[in-house]
């Protein structure tokens, strides 16, 4: 899962004060019902790999859940990482009658909770494969197209009119460099993919481009990086790209990055040191934005399916979110500009 990569310890650094608030109080203000109210009571399922390779991931996505909901209304069940497991998973879940189930998290148990759910409740999935959204069932893991949109779209408000992107071949940047292809026409952008192999120097694009987006991630972006360095080309790129080594950050000086909220992630990641111990991933920052989602319609009486469907949407720490009837969520994100210090906050992309 690619998202884990954007780590506590890479992000803590970007806060510029040492007061932690409440990560609850940040991402999901409370809403107290009316006099006379009764409080929906049903649980939330959380469907998490609590035994078997993920079993370490499942255990950190359940204790930041908890961290954002009530513990009496969270009720966890093991997928054990495959699709059979998570199908009975979510018949199990089914006899408890939620309001909503949270997961699974890869994206071959999507289909078999999806088919065993059949509609009956909405589904927040944690997988990042798009292609899996449908009516009912939400892809809640943030994608290579919704960043890659986020990036390209405040390039192009800057006046970039032409982004080659650079292909490694990993899923994420092959994701990405298709996500941009689609993107052309929308943003009148002239928009070209080159395939790059490890150890190999950038092939030659032809004439420079505005910007070279580098969506991926380790030494082949920063190899890329210093062959543009001092070329006048803006380099762009995803949250993947975040790095924090002295040489890293030197090679990436000036780019523009679509990212999740560092602060707002800080924030997260405090809480969760302080509370639960070990350093959380984005994964489980995913999980505690879901059941703080459930958490925030609890409390104001609106834990439905039109209530998930909310047109205001929700405060989460990786971003603000708006789900869609066809199973999308839309995020926003922050724009960061690397500097050899680290990285800071310059602009927020809407609706990615």
């Amino acid at each position: 899962m690619p998202l884990e990569s954007l780590h506590r310890r890479d992000l803590l650094n970007l806060l510029t004060s040492g007061a932690v608030a409440s990560a609850a109080s940040v991402a999901f203000p409370s809403l107290a019902l009316a006099a006379g109210e009764k409080k929906d009571k049903r649980p939330i399922a959380l469907l998490v790999p609590l035994s078997g390779e993920r079993a370490r991931l499942g255990t950190s996505m359940r204790a930041a859940a908890l961290l954002a909901e009530n513990s009496a209304y969270v009720q966890a069940f093991d997928t054990q990482g495959t699709a059979a497991g998570a199908a009975a998973a979510a018949t199990l879940a089914l006899k408890k009658n939620p309001a909503m189930i949270l997961g699974p998290l890869l994206a071959e148990e999507v289909p078999a909770v999806s088919a065993t759910v059949a509609g009956r409740v909405p589904i927040v999935a944690f997988s990042n494969d798009s292609v899996l959204r449908s009516p009912g069932t939400y892809i809640f893991g943030i994608t290579a197209a919704q960043v890659t949109s986020a990036i390209l779209r405040y390039a192009r408000s800057r006046g970039v009119r032409s982004v080659v992107v650079i292909d490694d071949h990993s899923p994420w940047s092959s994701a990405a460099a298709l996500a941009a292809s689609k993107l052309e026409g929308e943003l009148a952008m002239t928009i070209r993919s080159v395939e790059i192999q490890a150890g190999q120097p950038l092939p030659d694009v032809g004439e420079a481009p505005d910007g070279v987006l580098l969506p991926g991630n380790g030494e082949t972006v920063v190899a890329a990086a210093r062959a543009l360095k001092d070329s006048g080309v803006q380099l762009l790129g995803t949250l993947q790209g975040l790095d924090h080594r002295p040489q890293s950050l030197a090679a990436l000086d000036g780019a523009w990055i679509a990212s999740p909220d560092p602060k707002a992630f800080g924030t997260f990641a405090s809480e969760f040191s302080g509370r639960v111990g070990g350093d959380p991933g984005t994964i489980a920052a995913l999980a505690y934005d879901a059941a703080g989602i459930a958490n925030s319609l609890r409390n104001s009486n609106t834990l439905t399916p039109a209530g998930l469907l909310s047109a205001q949407g929700f405060q989460c720490v990786t971003g603000p979110v708006r789900f869609r009837t066809d199973g999308s969520v839309a995020r926003d994100f922050a724009i960061l500009r690397a500097r050899a210090s680290g990285y800071e906050t310059v602009a927020v992309s809407s609706g990615a």
